[in-house]
């Protein structure tokens, strides 16, 4: 074949591509439809240029197009790594952690019950095999997520719903394509009838060797593209190659999913990939990603559709009916997940509240695509499958791939506005207006500057701004209209505007580098937690997650079991100075969010809500100084260390900032400017790195500042150090409960507690201790402690302690003065007190 004419047909597509979007736009139909439809046209055109008497000259052209090497290995290994690896570069991994249960859930159960309905039900409405039947479930059970997720971004729809939905369509076509494999292999091999344990017996090695591969591949291009730092296209270059590898590694080598090894991967790579590359890097290999997948995603849609008329060819009125069986199964599994599944795991509580209306849009929006149409292609073009199921797998996939594009995709804008989802909601429709008075005053203050600064005409100013005046007028009168938003909701819709304005700091200070890579994603999901926790939970919500912003979460109290049990240290070493970074970042936002309030926030809702909002704030601020000040206790002279750390990256940006503009003014060259520029990167990298925290030498210095252990020498303060144990408690956790069994005391190293006994409350904080009153008097508890801030306190056992109290004059003080705010005679708990201290039993701690 031509090159020359192929190589025009080709850049024919990417004019389609080109084309294919904003046309989609104009007539409000998803892309991928519109891409379909022209592949179809495409595909339809050529085999009648190529047919028809009519005419000969574009023969040439219909023969380059119909004869493009279209084949299932070509979607499989060239797009198919592409299409699943394109989404994770650019997920917030953390946030989808977060929901990993109703993602993984509706993931692996919704593709099983979609496999299992179309299964049977063909099964049961045919003669063909079933595991041919459960070959075409699987086909069809993968879904593509862009249209409906695109959609529901348009509309405002809630960020943690289109997250479950990418996550969900993520892990959807993995497991959906790594049961095609198992299904192909037992219609290829002749077993008409599998049974589950063949099922199960083959399962675990394409799981868990394609996670394996994955891993490994990821983990290795990241230290690869570590040692490249200098060298940017480099590093993108092995990027690309990254899910290629992986999957070919996998299937070819191993003999596991490759699907799995390129989407573990992508996962890999996007948790330990922020932390070991510049942000820079990772907004363009983000760019990248985003252009490849657009291609990758559009070309496949094309190609795939220009065989749609060669495979429906065949079509026979037997077809038709297996394609409507299909066609009602899937739907029928679908709402099984939405409307059976999703109540329940409401009722767990671990999914978040999914309104009739958006599942319903989600259940008309389950569109399928390319990967339909690769894996039904795939079997057509087997030799081991019989031509009889290769013809009714071919037109069963694609006729009902035609269906939810064609008729569901022409209509779910239609559908989403006949559900509403298309308005905005009274709350929103009246904030909107107040933003446009407030909006056009600020502009009109702006114009009439302006205008007085380049000395326009007077008549043409005076004109203009009596028509923009007019437009003011009706701003500010629909505003006082629409006054009467509920004080609950001006409060919650104030909250979502400082979250979102938080968010929107934390992306300026990773552009000034002046938050680390690694606390980018941590921070972004900060932020993102509380703009859905305002949205959803309103005050209380937001005040809820940002206690939760500051408190110590399972991985760390696991790294502290590992810590104090197994003697492992490193998670906890890595965790602590994760948790310290993240603590001194939100400080230094925090700082930013009450010039936003007095400037953007009052003038929108009022004096009234911006003082509520500064009083939060200042809540917010405490919590944080308090978690921060407990840090500074355990670990002093680390806090200044980062302080140091961020103030070297802000003069590195001032300084790089210098540069840049003298190279814009023509001050310096582009030599000199390359060179000064080499040396800000090679100090940043330098700056870059953390400080060392060293747990052990912290914690001893954390026993020395104890007031009660101060009269111990060395040896004494070196064994009690080696008998604590340390306990990290969160705002509100339980510490004791009223009538336990008293085994242990407590001395607060920082936070505080409250206990709460016969209807009284005492609050303790650094510095004191708890828990020794109920040992000395051998009874059980008579208080309930919790900590009302997050801290960290030190334990030591019932037997430790009397030998401690033996040996301390300053520890017996403490119990004295206890006893007599609580009314016990001191000698009833210390019957030895009238000894000197030094003539004691020297017992060791």
């Amino acid at each position: 074949m031509d090159i020359v004419l192929v190589t025009t047909v080709i850049a024919s597509l990417f004019l389609v591509i080109g084309a294919a979007e904003p046309l989609a736009a104009r007539l409000h139909l998803p892309y991928t439809v519109i891409l379909a439809v022209l592949g179809l046209l495409i595909g339809t055109g050529s085999i009648f240029f190529l047919r028809t008497d009519l005419t000969d000259a574009l023969n040439p052209v219909a023969e380059a197009i119909l004869g493009l090497p279209v084949r299932s290995n070509v979607f499989l290994y060239v797009f198919l790594p592409t299409l699943l690896f394109r989404a994770t570069p650019g997920m917030n991994l953390r946030r989808i952690i977060d929901d990993w249960v109703p993602i993984l859930t509706l993931a692996v159960v919704a593709v099983v019950v979609a496999t299992l309905s179309v299964g049977y039900a063909l099964s049961w409405a045919s003669t063909l095999p079933l595991a041919t039947c459960l070959l075409i479930g699987a086909i069809v059970s993968t879904t593509d997520p862009s249209a409906v997720v695109s959609i529901f971004r348009s509309i405002s729809a809630p960020r943690r719903l289109a997250r479950i939905i990418e996550g969900e369509s993520l892990l959807n076509d993995a497991a959906a394509i790594a049961l095609f494999g198992l299904f192909m292999g037992f219609v290829t091999l002749g077993m008409p009838d599998p049974t589950l344990s063949d099922a199960l017996a083959r399962f675990p090695r394409l799981i868990l060797g394609g996670a394996l591969i994955g891993w490994l591949a990821a983990r290795s291009a990241i230290w690869v593209m570590a040692a490249f730092a200098r060298y940017e296209l480099a590093q993108l270059s092995i990027s690309v190659a990254l899910p290629y590898m992986a999957y070919i590694i996998s299937e070819q080598s191993v003999g596991a999913s490759g699907v799995i090894a390129v989407v573990v991967s992508g996962l890999t790579l996007n948790l330990t990939g922020p932390g070991r590359l510049a942000p820079q890097l990772w907004a363009n290999l983000r760019d990248v990603w985003d252009l490849l997948a657009h291609w990758a995603g559009a070309l496949i849609f094309i190609l795939a559709a220009l065989l749609i008329p060669r495979i429906m060819e065949e079509v026979r009125l037997n077809d038709l009916f297996l394609i409507g069986v299909v066609v009602l199964a899937a739907i029928a599994a679908r709402v099984v997940i939405l409307f059976g599944l999703f109540p329940l795991l409401r009722g767990m509580r671990v999914s978040p509240v999914v309104e009739r209306p958006y599942r319903v849009a989600i259940l008309w929006g389950g569109l399928r695509g390319a990967v339909t149409l690769a894996l039904a292609l795939a079997v057509t073009e087997s030799v081991r499958v019989p031509v009889e199921t290769k013809r009714v797998v071919g037109i069963v996939a694609t006729g009902f791939t035609l269906f939810t594009l064609l008729v569901q995709g022409t209509t779910l804008r239609s559908v989403i506005g006949w559900l509403g989802l298309d308005r905005l909601s009274p709350i929103d429709e009246a904030l909107s207006r107040q933003v446009v008075a407030v909006a056009l005053q600020t502009v009109r203050e702006d114009v009439a500057r302006i205008a007085e600064n380049y000395e326009l005409t007077h008549d043409t100013v005076r004109s203009e701004a009596k028509r923009f005046g007019e437009r003011l007028d009706g701003a500010v009168k629909s505003a006082e209209e629409s006054a009467d938003i509920l004080d609950r909701d001006r409060i919650t819709l104030g909250l979502i505007s400082l979250a979102g304005f938080e968010r929107d700091t934390i992306l300026e200070r990773v552009r000034e580098r002046t938050i680390s890579a690694r606390m980018a994603e941590q921070a972004l999901s900060r932020a993102d937690r509380l703009i859905e926790a305002a949205r959803t939970g309103g005050r209380s919500g937001y005040q809820r997650a940002a206690r939760q912003s500051v408190a110590y979460g399972s991985a760390f109290r696991f790294a502290v079991f590992l810590h104090a049990r197994l003697h492992i240290s490193v998670p906890l070493v890595r965790l602590t100075a994760d948790h310290f970074e993240q603590i001194l970042s939100q400080r230094l936002i925090m700082r930013d969010l009450g010039a936003f309030i007095d400037g953007r926030i009052r003038r929108i809702h009022g004096r009234r809500l911006a003082d509520l909002l500064h009083e939060l704030l200042a809540r917010r601020i405490e919590v944080v100084e308090t978690a921060l000040e407990g840090l500074r206790l355990q670990y002093p002279g680390y806090a200044e260390e980062l302080e140091r750390r961020f103030i070297r990256r802000t003069a590195l940006r001032l300084e790089e900032r210098e540069y840049t503009a003298m190279r814009v003014d023509g001050v310096i060259g582009a030599e000199v400017y390359t060179t000064l520029m080499q040396d800000v990167t090679a100090r940043r990298a330098a700056a870059e790195g953390r400080p060392r925290l060293d747990i052990a030498i912290q914690r001893a210095e954390l026993v020395r500042q104890f007031p009660l252990f101060a009269d111990l020498d060395d040896v004494a303060l070196k064994r009690l150090r080696k008998a604590l144990k340390t306990r990290y408690v969160n705002a509100g956790e339980v510490i004791a409960l009223k009538d336990s069994d008293a085994r242990s005391v407590f001395f607060i190293a920082s936070g505080a507690v409250e206990q709460k006994a016969a209807g009284q409350t005492r609050r303790l904080g650094r510095g004191e201790m708890f828990g020794e009153m109920a040992i000395l008097m051998k009874k059980a508890r008579r208080a309930e402690v919790r900590a009302i801030a997050p801290s960290t306190l030190l334990v030591l056992d019932e037997v430790r302690f009397r030998r401690l109290l033996d040996r301390s004059a300053a520890l017996q003080d403490a119990v004295r003065a206890s006893a007599e705010k609580r009314g016990i005679k001191p000698e009833d708990l210390l019957p030895g007190e009238s000894a000197p201290p030094q003539t004691r039993d020297r017992a060791t701690v």
